[in-house]
């Protein structure tokens, strides 16, 4: 398994049941292909560079996830058809 680094960003518009909903779908999606989240940071509101589907600012969630790489194009696709998060990034982590 390797780690990989996690940020999605929700419209700054979210409520507090929102942002806890999508942290519950990720970690249920880690935990379903056999990953663990090792680590979750609430980044809070931040104002974007430019407009996000008609967003000025975004709620930034970040995780440290276990998972093994044949599972990250899965995991990729599911976060881009979830209508609430706004833009995503997930990357591997250097050792």
């Amino acid at each position: 398994m390797s780690n990989y680094e996690l940020t999605v960003v929700l419209p700054g518009k979210s409520t507090t049941a929102k942002k806890k909903s999508i942290q519950e779908k990720i970690e249920k999606l880690v935990n379903l292909d056999k990953g663990k989240v090792v680590k979750f940071e609430d980044w809070g509101e931040i104002e974007l560079a430019y407009q996000i589907k008609k967003s000025d600012t975004g709620i930034f969630l970040h995780f440290l996830i276990e998972l093994d790489s044949d599972k990250i194009k899965d995991i990729s696709l599911k976060l881009k058809l979830e209508e609430e998060i706004i833009r995503s990034l997930l990357v591997k982590k250097n050792k």
